[in-house]
């Protein structure tokens, strides 16, 4: 940090997206007016996009909410910070107590990863509560990873990531990191980081129904029809198999069930793929031989091969190539990243292995899947009343707008406006908190401390930061870390005790087990004695030091001097880097063979449907959605310099469907699926293949009720209000949002 007459600079850990860049900030007095990327930094080294270069104005932004809100007589009025607890606990208390913990439910949006508070809270407020009525943005996004990891590896959090900087050959398949930044993937520039790959020789191809940018920078851009990536990736398979191309190398003692994979895949041809994924049968072929071909290679999938009818499949069969061509767990390939907070790594061996549907949704009957309930279903839950137990009664939303991110906004709309209680934990008073009965708005992010937890366990490099706050609370402001202890203690009975006896339960519980347990440096030892020797300055910064500590790069509490604190950690401003990935195999593997399980059974149960659908074709147009650099889902739309330019919630259609429907760029279209209808300004593009529109995702600013002014302006349609919320994916409950069947038309016609 440095210091001038008029201004100073501080670090700070960029929250906006998955790609954690560095950040220096210039602030006057309590204001961020500048950012630039951080040179220092050891992970990011200065890069920087826009929704970083524009962190002071969504700190400042004014419609940001100071204060809590608390409803009262129908109005949501300001409140003080008790007022507010205490109409959680006397909202959320009876709920329980009456009808049982599943009658409350919990809401969780993806900005929880981005905070050390999200990180930290929500499972203990989870295990507090006991319910079963979880539901995350995952299911409307990456739970089809997750699903397949934890079959293949027995743990749904054991996500191999590309190694960027050593692979020869990359294969992107819905995945377009020029925009999106990355996901589940953690790289500062990524973009950067492709261009290096064809500088080096190497290749990049990229299959995706749309001409990204993304596309535009590969040596091979297969336009594929939507929603059948899981068929492509098998006919690859089946072409490894049938020319004798899989060569599984080290990983061969490693795996189980290769000749049963082999015979899984044998109805999955080239030939018999081609039709259904409008990619010639040549073309499949030749995708494959240049996989095993290349000296390193790395398969990567994201979000559009994930919310698909197939999507668990298509992330199983990603893990799949890699494995068949011998480039997982190996430099140059996908790797396993091991995060300086992770656990004590254990011996290699058998685990528990990973459990579908341990209990189901109360009205469809969905299997749970890593513990939570579709999103798509939280309407239903609400709204629905079953011989099944009682309907969710109050709702505990943090971070999340499902109004806007999840299918059917409006029967969800209605939904919220009919439960007893529900307490949002939002910055603004969007279209989902709107229905809160108590608000409890965090401080801006200058204001917070950072590490990612979770985006360290998914980077290309491994590499440990921490920053603590730029900007000291403002005050009547409160520490999200506090909020979220307080909702804890408010939610599960405990309303009033010092919000520090939270984080002082999980540190005894962790260093209990850690006491027990024969791999720890802690076996042995007294819990009281090493939660003494914790630093920090809060309650969250102990339980970093702590995980730091018991972390595969941690001291051990003394066992390894050269190790990992908290202290050692701030004494390196700009971040500590790790090195390289590294091959990690056994050690990861939780499964109860202790082996990769390459079609454990629900996989093989689902390929029937993928089967199915190699013979079926649909009719007239799919819809796909679309991600902005300078937007990251429903957040940033009411920040000036990131909305307008390409940042505009326009339909994508291609020049001859245009043509064929008499749509002229530029003019309204109504668009309808089974949803219902939204009407959108046309953009003609040949961005899109024939027979694909794309609408973006995370816009609809138009409900009454809201405080978000420049998102209001311009506030585009609600893609997801095209869906029904009917089409999941079995295995993950993911909400299939791309290639959806729908009907266009010049307003003034029918659909």
């Amino acid at each position: 940090m440095s210091t001038t007459a008029d201004s100073r600079t501080a670090l700070r850990i960029c929250p906006l997206c998955e790609a954690t860049c560095g950040l220096t900030l210039t602030i006057e007095g309590t204001r961020v007016t500048s950012a630039r990327g951080d040179r220092d930094d050891v992970f990011s080294q200065g890069f920087i996009c826009p929704k970083g270069a524009s962190f002071g104005a969504a700190d400042g932004d004014p419609d940001r909410l100071r204060t809590p809100l608390v409803r009262k007589d129908g109005e949501l009025r300001e409140a003080t910070w008790a007022e507010a607890f205490d109409a959680v606990a006397a909202g959320l208390r009876p709920v329980v107590e009456r009808y049982g913990p599943h009658a409350v439910g919990a809401v969780l949006g993806n900005p929880n990863v981005h905070t050390m508070a999200g990180a930290l809270y929500p499972t203990v407020l989870l295990g507090g509560l006991g319910t079963h009525s979880l539901f995350t943005a995952s299911t409307l996004d990456q739970m089809p990873k997750h699903v397949s990891s934890g079959l293949l590896y027995g743990d749904a959090n054991a996500i191999p990531v590309p190694d960027l900087d050593r692979t020869d050959h990359l294969l992107l398949i819905g995945a377009n990191p020029l925009e999106s930044n990355g996901s589940l993937c953690t790289a500062p520039d990524f973009p950067g980081k492709l261009k290096a790959l064809k500088a080096r020789g190497g290749t990049l191809t990229v299959i995706d129904p749309r001409r990204t940018r993304t596309a535009k920078l590969a040596d091979r851009h297969v336009a594929i029809r939507p929603g059948t990536d899981a068929m492509l990736l098998a006919a690859m398979a089946y072409v490894l198999f049938e020319e004798e191309l899989a060569d599984l190398g080290e990983l061969a003692e490693l795996v189980q069930g290769t000749d049963e994979l082999r015979e899984a895949v044998r109805d999955f041809t080239p030939e018999a793929a081609a039709e259904a994924c409008d990619v010639d049968a040549d073309t499949i072929r030749a995708l494959a031989r240049e996989l095993a071909a290349a000296p390193t290679a790395a398969v990567y999938g994201r979000i559009g091969s994930c919310t698909v009818p197939h999507g668990t499949l298509a992330s199983w069969l990603v893990d799949i190539l890699n494995i068949l061509t011998g480039n997982l767990d190996r430099p140059g390939g996908a790797l396993f990243p091991q995060a300086a907070t992770d656990r004590t790594p254990r011996p290699a061996g058998p685990g528990h292995g990973f459990a579908l549907g341990r209990w189901h949704s109360r009205v469809s009957r969905h299997p749970e899947a890593k513990g939570e309930l579709p999103m798509a279903a939280l309407a239903e839950e609400i709204d629905t009343a079953t011989a099944e137990g009682e309907p969710i009664r109050a709702l505990v939303v943090i971070a999340a707008n499902p109004v806007l991110s999840a299918p059917d906004g409006d029967r969800l709309d209605k939904a919220l406006g009919s439960l007893d209680f529900m307490v949002s934990v939002d910055p603004y008073l969007n279209e989902t908190s709107r229905h809160a009965h108590v608000v409890l708005p965090p401080p801006p992010p200058s204001q917070s401390p950072h590490h990612d937890f979770a985006f360290n366990t998914l980077a290309v490099r491994n590499q440990v930061r921490y920053t603590r706050a730029a900007v000291p609370l403002e005050p009547g402001r409160m520490a999200e870390t506090e909020i979220l202890a307080r909702l804890v203690l408010a939610a599960t009975g405990m309303h009033g005790a010092d919000p520090s006896a939270v984080d002082d339960l999980v540190i005894g519980q962790t260093l209990g087990k850690a006491a027990k347990e024969a791999h720890s440096p802690a076996h042995g030892r007294d819990p009281r004695e090493l939660a003494a020797q914790l630093t920090g300055e809060t309650g969250p910064e102990r339980r970093l030091d702590m995980m730091l500590r018991l972390g595969p790069y941690g001291d051990g509490f003394g066992v390894r001097p050269e190790g990992l604190t908290l202290e050692k950690l701030l004494d390196q401003p700009h971040g500590i880097d790790l090195g390289p990935l590294q091959s990690r195999l056994p050690q990861p593997l939780k499964t109860r063979s202790g082996l990769v399980e390459l079609l454990p059974q629900p996989l093989a149960d689902d390929l029937p449907r993928l089967r199915d659908a190699l013979r079926r074709r649909p009719e007239g147009l799919v819809l796909v959605g679309r991600r902005h650099l300078r937007s990251n889902n429903s957040w940033m739309h009411n920040i000036p310099a990131l909305t307008g330019g390409t940042n505009r919630c326009t339909l994508h259609i291609h020049p001859d469907d245009a043509d064929r429907l008499g749509v002229t760029d530029g003019a309204p279209v109504r668009v309808k699926g089974a949803g219902g209808e939204v009407v959108a300004p046309a953009e003609v593009t040949d961005a899109v293949r024939r027979g694909v529109v794309s609408l973006p995702h995370g816009w609809g600013h138009d409900r009454p009720g809201t405080r978000t002014t420049h998102a209001a302006e311009n506030p585009g349609v609600n893609v997801n209000q095209l869906l029904d919320g009917s089409l999941l994916d079995p295995l993950s409950g993911t909400a299939v949002l791309n290639g959806v069947p729908i009907d266009i038309a010049p307003t003034g016609t029918t659909p």
